[in-house]
């Protein structure tokens, strides 16, 4: 049985057991290993798929769900390549994938508050890692999980664009992943400013 330890995890402000602490800062070191030197653009979700072949960093390299729409959307073929290769390319592309919780929403946990409580209590912390440490170029929101927080994500003043799907998130956390795909490539024709 896990036990809690009583602390909130500072990457997504839910309880913290030694399991959470362990598997965060695992996909931490994995996200670090790909980071850009410069980010053109900051795709920004709501939280950390939960399974590892979803995670768009994990060396298993699976690319299913969220990493695969993700990899799907801009063109970036993981067919016949390692996993490493992939994500070199994506890297390349100054493609940056962050959340707003680092871990996955563990919503069967007693007491949690709801995703969107969890979310607009971590958008302080988030804006500024992305103004102070990534300083993107533009932010693509990819997650329906944000909708409810887009007026405060829009008062962060990122110092930057925040690129959206008329007006809304593009989505790739749910059925209409494909249609967002479609939509983003388009978007990101438009040059990077600046």
């Amino acid at each position: 049985m896990t036990s809690t330890i009583g602390l909130r995890c500072d990457g997504c402000g839910q309880s913290a057991t030694p399991e959470h602490i362990a598997r965060r800062l695992q996909r931490l070191a994995w996200t670090t290993r790909y980071r850009p030197v410069h980010i053109s653009t900051l795709l920004l979700g709501g939280a950390s798929p939960r399974e590892e072949k979803e995670f768009l960093y994990s060396p298993q390299g699976a690319f299913e769900g969220e990493a695969g729409q993700i990899q799907r959307a801009l063109d970036v073929s993981p067919t016949s390549k390692a996993a490493e290769a992939v994500q070199a390319e994506f890297q390349r592309g100054g493609f940056f994938l962050a959340h707003i919780l680092e871990c996955p929403y563990e919503h069967e946990s007693g007491g949690v508050p709801e995703l969107s409580q969890l979310l607009v209590q971590r958008l302080t912390a988030v804006a500024t890692r992305i103004r102070r440490s990534l300083k993107p170029k533009r932010i693509v929101l990819i997650s329906r999980a944000l909708e409810p927080i887009l007026e405060k994500i829009a008062d962060l003043q990122l110092g930057c664009p925040v690129v959206m799907d008329g007006g809304r998130p593009f989505v790739f956390d749910g059925p209409e992943a494909k249609r967002a795909g479609s939509s983003l490539r388009t978007a990101l024709a438009v040059p990077v400013p600046g």
